[in-house]
C-alpha cells in the first residue's frame, strides 16, 4: 500500500539532482575528512532529504546502501519482501514496524548473517551478496545486535581490541615476532581507550565484559563497532532494555555518529526516540515496506497507523459495516442455540434408549 502523498507544492529530487548530496557533487559525508569545521551534518542530511516525495522506494540524492528485490522466506512465511530501498549517505534512517515486521531479518540479510532467496543489495556500488559478515564489515558496514554479543570472559579492553581490523599479529608466524605487531597493538590500544573514555567505560577497561550492566554492554558494542572505522553503522534496537539514565547517553552517541560523517540505520520502537534523532524513517509491516518519509510524515500515514493499531481503530463503523457485524453475531448466536438444542434433545432420548 503506497504511502500518503506529500502535500501539494512539494518537489521531488531524483537521483540525478544536482547540489549537496547529489552524485558527482563531491559531497560524501561517509568519507573520512569530508566534513570541515563549521559543517552541520544533520542540516546537510535533512537538506538532502527535505524535497523528496513521501513514496516507497524513492531515489535518494546520494545513497550509501541500495536494496533491490530482496526476499526471504521461512517455509511458507515471507519474512522480507523489499522491492527497492535506498539509504541516504550521512543521515540517520530509522527502521520501524510492529513485532515480526522483518526488521531484524533485513539487518541480517544486509550484513551477511543470512542469505536471501532473491534480490541484490550493495554498498557504495559494491555488491554485498554472498559475502560473510566479516567481509561486509571490512567493506565498512558494521552492526550491533538487539541481544549484545560481548565476550563475557574477556575484559572490556580485550573486547575492544577484537574490533580492530587487519592486525599484523593475527597470523600464526607473525605473532611469534613481536617487532612486527607491537607498534600496531599500542596504537590500537590507545584508540580503544579513547573510545572507552568517550563512552564513559574507561574505568571498566579491566573488568570482565560479563559484569557490565545491559546498558553498558550496549555502549561497549557500539564502541567496539567503531574500532573498525565504519562508514555505515546498523543498530538493532540500541535502546532496548536500557535504563533511562543511559538512554540519553546512547542517544547522544548515535547523533555523534552522524556528526562524524557516518551513515546510521537503526531499529527502534520508541517513536519519541525516532522523532528525536531520525532524518528519514522507513516503515515495515509483514516483511514489506509500507511507507517512507521524514519523521513528521509517519504519524500522518494511514497505512502506518493501521499497521500498528489496526484499521478502524479510531473510525466509527458505517451503517453497512454495522449490519454485517450484527448479521454475523446473529448467525453465531443461532449456531450456538442449535448446538445446545441438539445436546438437550440427545440427553432426553438417552433415558428412553436405556429403558428399552
Amino acid at each position: 500500500m503506497p504511502a500518503d502523498p506529500k502535500p501539494t507544492g512539494a518537489t521531488a529530487s531524483g537521483a540525478g539532482t544536482s547540489g549537496a548530496g547529489a552524485p558527482g557533487s563531491g559531497y560524501h559525508p561517509g568519507a573520512q575528512g569530508s566534513f570541515q569545521s563549521g559543517d552541520a551534518p544533520r542540516r546537510l542530511a535533512q537538506a538532502a532529504l527535505k524535497d523528496l516525495p513521501w513514496e516507497i522506494g524513492v531515489a535518494k540524492p546520494d545513497p550509501a546502501v541500495v536494496v533491490d528485490g530482496v526476499t526471504r522466506t521461512f517455509g511458507g512465511l515471507t519474512a522480507v519482501s523489499v522491492d527497492h530501498l535506498e539509504i541516504q549517505r550521512g543521515g540517520i534512517t530509522g527502521l520501524i514496524g510492529p513485532n515480526g515486521a522483518g526488521k531484524t531479518t533485513l539487518f541480517n540479510l544486509l550484513t551477511g548473517f543470512d542469505q536471501p532467496d532473491t534480490g541484490t543489495w550493495s554498498f557504495d556500488g559494491k555488491s554485498l551478496g554472498k559475502l560473510s559478515p566479516h567481509q561486509v564489515a571490512r567493506l565498512g558496514v558494521v552492526r550491533t545486535f538487539q541481544l549484545t554479543k560481548a565476550l563475557s570472559r574477556l575484559s572490556v579492553l580485550q573486547n575492544m581490541l577484537l574490533g580492530a581490523q587487519d592486525q599484523r599479529g593475527e597470523g600464526f608466524f607473525r605473532a611469534l615476532v613481536p617487532g612486527i605487531w607491537r607498534g600496531e597493538e599500542k596504537a590500537n590500544t590507545e584508540k580503544a581507550m579513547d573510545l572507552l573514555r568517550r563512552f564513559k567505560l574507561d574505568a571498566k577497561k579491566d573488568d570482565f565484559a560479563g559484569t557490565l550492566s545491559g546498558g553498558q554492554r550496549k555502549l561497549l558494542e557500539m564502541a567496539r563497532a567503531l574500532m573498525s572505522d565504519p562508514q555505515v553503522v546498523m543498530l538493532d534496537e540500541p535502546m532496548a532494555g536500557v535504563n533511562p539514565a543511559l538512554t540519553q547517553s546512547l542517544l547522544g552517541h548515535v547523533k555523534d555518529l552522524r556528526e562524524q560523517g557516518m551513515t546510521v540505520i537503526f531499529v527502534e520502537h520508541d517513536m519519541d526516540v525516532v522523532r528525536d534523532i531520525s532524518d528519514w524513517v522507513v516503515v515495515m509491516a509483514a516483511g514489506r515496506i509500507i511507507a517512507e518519509g521524514p519523521p513528521e510524515s509517519i504519524s500522518q500515514n494511514r497505512a502506518v497507523v493501521d499497521a500498528y493499531l489496526g484499521a478502524h481503530h479510531d473510525a466509527p463503523l458505517t451503517v453497512e459495516e454495522e449490519d454485517k457485524v450484527l448479521a454475523q453475531a446473529e448467525r453465531e448466536i443461532a449456531r450456538e442455540e442449535n448446538a445446545e438444542g441438539e445436546i438437550l434433545s440427545s440427553e432426553k432420548d438417552e433415558p428412553r434408549r436405556t429403558e428399552r
